[in-house]
């Protein structure tokens, strides 16, 4: 490879940065290639190609050699042949969202149960209030005694001093089973009976989030 522009991206703080390269180029041995930061706008899309020469002559492909987002787990469903509308469908969506919605969003992702492709992701923008965050829970045993000692959801003067031989860890491994929670980094978190809504097909993609028609 002999060539490589801008090899910085131009604003880490993005939700997503990418770096478009020139296919066409690069199988000439060069890297012709630029990063940009999404959400962007078709405007700013076609003057990036002009400076990557993808001329829809000579050069029209294109493929990311590079990504990053702020945002942890994103770039895991990211490929060098991901669709560039649904990537600045999906940063548009997510510019949306308040500081604690965006960590109770990396939270969901980073359970693995949830998401799978990029269409989840954008979906799951549209359904933080669908799931349920019990903060510094880690394990079975957090779990049963916050729902015994710290919920409120059941009187403890009932039992008085038999609540010594209670089993929490027991309790929280079935209530993990009932719900099909998981727990990270952050707690424990569970999907609530707040309907799911899946506006996004992963074809559909409104007009105004579209870089190339």
């Amino acid at each position: 490879m002999s060539v490589i522009q801008n090899q910085t991206p131009s604003h880490h703080s993005s939700i997503i940065s990418i770096f478009l390269t020139n296919l066409g180029k690069y199988n000439e041995g060069f890297l012709i290639g630029e990063w940009l930061a999404l959400p962007t706008t078709a405007d700013e899309i076609k003057e990036c190609f002009k400076r990557i020469n993808i001329d829809a002559v000579d050069y029209e492909e294109y493929f990311l050699t590079d990504y990053e987002s702020e945002i942890n787990g994103i770039t895991y469903y990211i490929s060098e042949y991901s669709n560039l509308n649904e990537l600045n469908y999906l940063a548009s969506k997510l510019e949306q969202l308040s500081f604690d919605e965006l960590r109770l969003y990396e939270t969901i992702i980073e359970t693995g149960d949830y998401v799978n492709s990029i269409k989840d992701l954008i979906n799951l923008t549209d359904n933080l209030d669908c799931y349920e965050l019990i903060p510094n829970v880690q394990d079975e045993s957090d779990l049963g005694y916050y729902w015994i000692e710290e919920s409120g959801c059941y009187d403890l003067s009932k039992l008085g001093n038999l609540i010594s031989y209670f089993d929490y860890e027991k309790f929280g491994y079935d209530i993990t089973l009932e719900q099909g929670g998981g727990f990270t980094s952050q707690g424990y978190i569970y999907l609530t009976d707040e309907p799911v809504y899946r506006d996004y097909d992963g074809q559909l993609i409104p007009d105004e989030y579209r870089l190339l028609f």
